[in-house]
């Protein structure tokens, strides 16, 4: 293989307004539909940049987007109780009356987490803000450059659509009990957003170490510190290079392919600066091309599948990873992760 990295100019731009849009809707974390209300109720008002929004101005459009939903599907949230759903259930029950009432009940009660959260994909916050919180002093929000922008785009009628796309199938995923893991599959024939069949679910991954562990020789895939198979302080994780969570934005089972499957120590995957669902480095991604082409080249008991999932020959499964990077690159906001300690091994 060549020494000049195949990959080295990919993941190099910033995530557009539209990527950190859709990666809040599509990424962010739902244990209530409040963040799908207050998405289309701003893209309802359209502020323009600089205004300060009033939250009791917002607290009526806001209010009814739930109020819609509770028509559609009763569990809008995954605690068992809470007063502001009550009241809009409610609201719904008395004929849709009483506005004001309704009004006062957002406010008292709708925004208590949904300001804080909004902007969170993952671990950290978009690198650009829609809206800055005032509540303290102003009982508002600031609209921000970004937001206007953001609705003058080429995509910006149909982002109210996606909004609308992803609130249904989180609300029917609820209502049916199913897990968070399964919410959301792309289908690019019907070009359509599908709740997934069980059969979906995360794979259980752990007995894959024996098969991963050869090529590592005894390293984590990320920092090269050390793993063991029967060490348990030291026992590795199976990660998704590509991370799983991207079956939301449209890639199915895509990752959930062995090439896609590496041994990472716990401190990597999942400690304070762990990877997470972030996108690995391209660096990274010459790593695991490397790794993959190791084990077809010698014949590794895993070689027919990884060329049936990857491509026939080099060049093919070199365009595949090429290609999944760059999708990957457009759907997740927090990219070019990388160990915060590497090994010499």
């Amino acid at each position: 293989m060549s020494d000049t990295p195949v990959f080295a100019t990919l993941g190099d731009q910033p995530p557009s307004l539209e990527d950190q849009w859709r990666a809040i809707i599509l990424f962010g974390r739902n244990v209530a539909s409040y963040k799908f209300a207050l998405a289309k109720a701003l893209m309802e008002l359209r502020p323009a940049a600089g205004t300060l929004l009033r939250l009791e101005d917002l607290a009526l459009p806001f209010a009814l987007q739930i109020c819609e939903h509770l028509r559609l599907e009763d569990k809008q949230a995954t605690s068992a109780t809470s007063a502001f759903l009550e009241g809009c259930r409610k609201f719904n029950l008395e004929g849709r009356r009483d506005r004001d009432a309704l009004a006062a009940l957002a406010l008292a009660r709708g925004f208590a987490n949904v300001i804080d959260a909004f902007h969170v994909v993952g671990a950290a916050d978009t690198p650009e803000r829609f809206f800055i919180d005032q509540r303290r002093p102003h009982q508002s929000i600031l609209i921000t450059d970004e937001f206007e922008q953001l609705l003058q785009g080429q995509d910006a009628a149909g982002l109210p659509l996606e909004v609308e796309a992803r609130w249904r199938l989180v609300e029917t995923a609820w209502g049916l009990g199913l897990a968070r893991s399964m919410i959301v599959v792309h289908d690019p024939e019907q070009e359509a957003l599908l709740l997934p069949d069980r059969q979906m679910r995360r794979k259980v991954v752990t007995g894959s170490r024996d098969a991963l562990n050869g090529y590592q020789q005894g390293a984590c895939f990320y920092c090269r510190g050390a793993i063991s198979l029967t060490e348990r302080s030291l026992l590795p994780d199976v990660d998704h290079f590509f991370p799983f969570s991207l079956g939301r934005a449209g890639f199915r089972q895509q990752v959930n392919g062995v090439w896609n499957l590496v041994l990472a120590c716990a401190t990597c995957n999942r400690g304070s600066k762990g990877k997470f669902d972030r996108l690995p480095s391209v660096r990274l991604l010459e790593r695991l091309h490397a790794r993959n082409e190791f084990l077809i080249q010698s014949h590794h008991p895993l070689r027919e599948t990884l060329i049936g999932q990857t491509g026939a020959a080099e060049p093919a499964r070199r365009a595949f990873l090429r290609d999944l990077y760059e999708r990957a690159a457009s759907a997740l906001i927090h990219r070019n992760w990388e160990p915060t300690e590497i090994s010499s091994i």
